[in-house]
């Protein structure tokens, strides 16, 4: 990921006054009050994988001499979130700010009595339009309590491989594919006439794909009263009968995503496709190595419209001793400026309006991508995502525990009337 010298600099004026927090009444009103400029605060930050806030860390500590933050890395999200939720139910443990991925937030919102709401208790420059609306509005709740501030999203585009494609008779440069990834029809078409030109397959696994086209239904697992839809929910069914279709024509290459084969699949030529949010580029390059910088492009073009796929958010729980400082530090960390700069460090790509039109983001390049203009084609990427699908308790576990294994039964020879049955009772016993 193409890297900045010089990072966005914004006025916010979030610094807490006593007006502010006087203002923070309400349904909070017990929240201690903010400790005195020269009074010693310990904080604690726990995050996973890659954040970009090695070098945010020390800076906010010599902006606030009273504050010392002790960062908690953990390097996947998994055991992360088990360790997350585990520490949730035992009523201590939890940092002061508590980073929750986008895939497990249904479980915290589900749960939100035991966080803070941070419209009520954090610094009062903090609007709403800070972000983008859709992703500040999937950190609320049912009953409007905002449980987290945004920090980076993943908008999807499509990654594939030029060389590839060209080699299939098919179009490759980067605006001539964007009619073959229009649709969901139009792509598995692609699929279908690259396959039987090359015997070989056109994308990484079925899950990656069906996860998408269920997130971009109006309607996911689960409905606002969290009962479980996926008996009678049509979309399902279809993108359930579209993709074990292109399964049954040899599309897939069959592979669980983030496996040891998966990532050999990348250096090996396995797909020609991929479903691409903004931070699957630096898994991409990782992954696929040296030898196919290049090879590999993106295009501004993702079937169905767009969509979203990954990205956190900052919370603070209410185990928190100091949660109106533990507030501040979240704003802070997520205001547009120090996300230019995570975005920077580790490519991680921000939530914040002011930052997607940002000069520095929207002229970022990555050679490895032909030079693409990333910054620009996942801002506008970005702005495609309309409203956050609803996201009730276990949607997460549906998708991961459930739904993928069933897709991945029929890659293995299972019809897809079975594998859809093995959707529909392992998701009713998820959720009874």
């Amino acid at each position: 990921m193409t890297t900045f010298r010089k990072g966005l600099v914004l006025a916010l004026g979030i610094t807490m006054t006593a007006v502010s927090a006087a203002a923070c009444g309400g349904g909070d009103g017990d929240v201690p009050a903010a400790a005195g400029p020269n009074e010693h605060v310990e904080l604690t930050l726990a995050t996973f994988t890659e954040f970009g806030y090695e070098a945010l860390i020390p800076e906010y500590e010599r902006l606030h001499p009273n504050i010392k933050i002790t960062h908690r890395k953990t390097g996947q999200g998994g055991p992360y979130a088990q360790d997350m939720m585990t520490k949730l139910a035992a009523g201590s443990g939890l940092a002061d700010v508590q980073a929750v991925e986008e895939g497990h937030l249904s479980d915290i919102l589900s749960k939100s009595s035991k966080f803070n709401d941070l419209s009520q208790i954090g610094p009062s420059g903090v609007a709403p339009d800070r972000w983008l609306s859709w992703k500040y509005e999937a950190g609320k709740d049912k009953n409007g309590k905002l449980i987290g501030y945004g920090t980076d999203i993943g908008p999807l585009a499509m990654c594939y491989r030029k060389d590839l494609l060209a080699a299939a008779g098919l179009p490759s440069d980067p605006e001539a594919v964007k009619p073959l990834f229009a649709t969901w029809d139009s792509y598995f078409a692609a699929g279908a006439q690259y396959t039987a030109k090359t015997g070989k397959a056109w994308f990484d696994s079925a899950a990656q794909n069906f996860n998408s086209m269920v997130n971009q239904l109006p309607v996911g697992y689960l409905d606002t009263n969290d009962k479980l839809t996926v008996e009678n929910n049509q979309g399902i069914k279809d993108a359930w009968a579209k993709v074990t279709d292109a399964v049954a024509k040899g599309e897939s290459a069959k592979l669980t995503a983030f496996s040891n084969e998966w990532n050999s699949g990348f250096k090996q030529s396995a797909f020609a496709t991929k479903a691409c949010p903004a931070w699957m580029l630096g898994v991409i390059k990782e992954q696929a190595g040296p030898d196919n910088a290049g090879k590999w492009a993106v295009t501004a073009a993702f079937p169905g419209g767009g969509g979203n796929w990954g990205g956190s958010y900052l919370t603070v729980p209410k185990q928190s001793k100091h949660p109106r400082e533990a507030a501040e530090l979240a704003a802070w960390l997520t205001a547009p400026e120090q996300q230019i700069k995570a975005f920077e460090a580790k490519g991680n790509f921000p939530s914040q309006a002011k930052a997607l039109e940002s000069p520095q983001l929207l002229n970022a390049t990555d050679a490895y991508f032909g030079g693409a203009k990333i910054g620009e084609l996942f801002a506008e990427q970005a702005k495609k995502v309309a409203k956050p699908q609803y996201k009730g308790p276990n949607d997460g576990q549906i998708q991961e525990n459930v739904a993928s294994p069933a897709l991945q039964s029929v890659e293995q020879g299972a019809s897809a009337a079975d594998g859809w049955q093995r959707l529909v009772d392992g998701a009713k016993k998820l959720t009874r």
